[in-house]
């Protein structure tokens, strides 16, 4: 007769089972959404004539994800702590399955851009899983929860690229969309199964004035960096775009500190620990986008330019699907780091492998494993680094907090994600040689933006040198939150 297993036994296997499923679900969703967003981009080219429209117009099914990206993380971030996080994260996921479904049903530009849009306003879904996350996870297992959930980002886009670009070559692109929605519609099913409603809630009113605030700014920010090229830096939108982000981010950061229960709480984000590391988010934002950019021209230039690799639009994706899968697999790495040494250790080591893959990818761009091994040395940094930035953030915050907080650094890697696709766009569109009549990116113009992933990650590197060490914070129970930059081991921390 097998032993009679003790009670608390079963309950801490149950608990343990618990937890796993529900690390599954949301990483689930974690890389539904990026597989989703990620869909479009090696069909990029093809979308005029799929749209009957110009390339220009066609362009703005990238630009308007990015805008609504934007906007939307810090948003439902904070509505996330108001009214749950949960609730929120259905709602993120249910624009999810609309905006997929308007995209699969779209022969013309303007359904798919508001497709488009509505995909990039459940852009709050890792952010808002993460904080999901710290609310029902034990503290010991945090950190490779959180580094899991980060690591989905690499999984969708590695799932996402090459599989567009087979479908893409070989059956009607629509199905690329039908296929998000319905990834979309099994991960709201799994979220209403194995999630539950977190009881952490700050309540209060929606900052209408606020968001309203934010949006506008972000939006003239952000469409003036990202569209710059394209307009002309010193044409007369782009000046006035840039203008008016100048006046109204100030007018709503002052309305900000004003208000009794803000959008953004900006003084929790003046803080030193949250301040720099969200600096640090918009350098490890810019440093990932960079290669990015730079891979997908050297993989399909023309050989015969003599620095081209000249391959098909599949073999690009494969090329650069192990990135993903890299991202992933480094997040036991990147919590044993976070547990043993704090999350700040993780960043800075995270911030250094990148420098190092860019380093590699200047001296190793001749032959596709070359790039195949610089990259993934780069996505091995990055996931280091993606994992430990919301570890420091949480433990910077009260828990009624996490998904405001978590959210905006979010938003401040999408800015450097922004900013990085128009200096680099910016460099090659003015780099380039002329073959056959058409103008194509130099290789020096290539180099160029490669260096500067190289100083980006060394400015990320010097930020995190200077992110505190700081003592937990309260909640608004008044207990003491269980997270530090010091190591995580289940209990507070001592570090001053």
């Amino acid at each position: 007769m097998p032993p009679i297993q003790p009670a608390s036994d079963q309950t801490g296997k149950d608990a343990h089972l618990r937890t796993n499923i529900l690390v599954a679900v949301l990483a689930f969703a974690g890389i539904t959404d990026a597989l989703t967003q990620a869909l479009v981009y090696p069909i990029v080219p093809h979308l005029p004539r799929y749209l009957n429209a110009s390339a220009s117009d066609t362009a703005w099914t990238v630009t308007v994800i990015l805008l609504c990206g934007a906007v939307a993380t810090p948003v439902m971030g904070r509505l996330g702590d108001m009214y749950g996080k949960r609730r929120m994260l259905l709602f993120n996921v249910g624009l999810l399955v609309a905006g997929s479904v308007i995209c699969a049903l779209s022969d013309s530009l303007a359904p798919m851009i508001v497709g488009r849009a509505l995909q990039g306003l459940a852009n709050g879904i890792i952010p808002l899983g993460v904080s999901i996350l710290r609310d029902e996870v034990p503290v010991a297992r945090l950190p490779m929860a959180t580094a899991v959930m980060l690591g989905s980002l690499g999984v969708g886009a590695a799932i996402g690229l090459p599989a567009s670009a087979f479908i893409a070559d070989n059956v009607d692109w629509h199905l690329l969309f039908w296929a998000g929605a319905a990834l979309a519609a099994v991960a709201a099913v799994l979220v209403v199964m194995y999630v539950p409603e977190s009881k952490v809630r700050t309540g209060g009113r929606v900052d209408v004035t606020g968001a309203l605030g934010m949006t506008a700014g972000l939006v003239c920010l952000l469409l003036a960096i990202s569209k710059g090229e394209d307009w002309g830096w010193d044409s007369g939108t782009t000046l006035a775009l840039f203008a008016a982000a100048l006046l109204i981010l100030p007018l709503w950061g002052w309305f900000e500190l004003r208000t009794s229960q803000p959008m953004v709480d900006l003084r929790t984000a003046a803080r030193p620990v949250v301040l720099f590391t969200n600096l640090a988010a918009v350098a490890i934002g810019f440093t990932l986008l960079a290669l990015q950019l730079v891979l997908p021209q050297l993989l399909q230039l023309p050989e015969s330019t003599g620095y081209g690799l000249g391959t098909s639009l599949v073999v690009t994706g494969m090329v650069l699907a192990p990135q993903g899968l890299v991202l992933m697999a480094v997040s036991p790495l990147s919590a044993r780091i976070t547990r043993l040494k704090g999350p700040r250790t993780a960043l800075m080591l995270g911030s250094t492998v990148i420098a190092l893959g860019y380093l590699l990818t200047l001296v190793m761009m001749s032959e596709i494993w070359q790039l195949i091994v610089a990259s993934c040395v780069v996505a091995t940094g990055a996931g280091l680094a993606y994992a430990a930035l919301p570890m420091i953030i949480m433990g910077a915050v009260p828990l009624s907090e996490t998904a405001a907080a978590t959210s905006f650094n979010a938003l401040m890697r999408a800015i450097g994600n922004t900013v990085a696709s128009a200096v680099a766009g910016a460099i090659i569109a003015n780099m380039t040689i002329s073959f056959h009549g058409a103008r194509l990116p130099s290789e020096n113009g290539l180099r160029v933006v490669v260096a500067i992933g190289v100083a980006a990650a060394a400015a990320a590197f010097t930020v995190a040198l200077l992110i505190p060490r700081s003592r937990v914070v309260n909640d608004s129970q008044g207990s003491l939150e269980p997270l530090s930059l010091g190591t995580v081991t289940g209990k507070p921390s001592t570090d001053a």
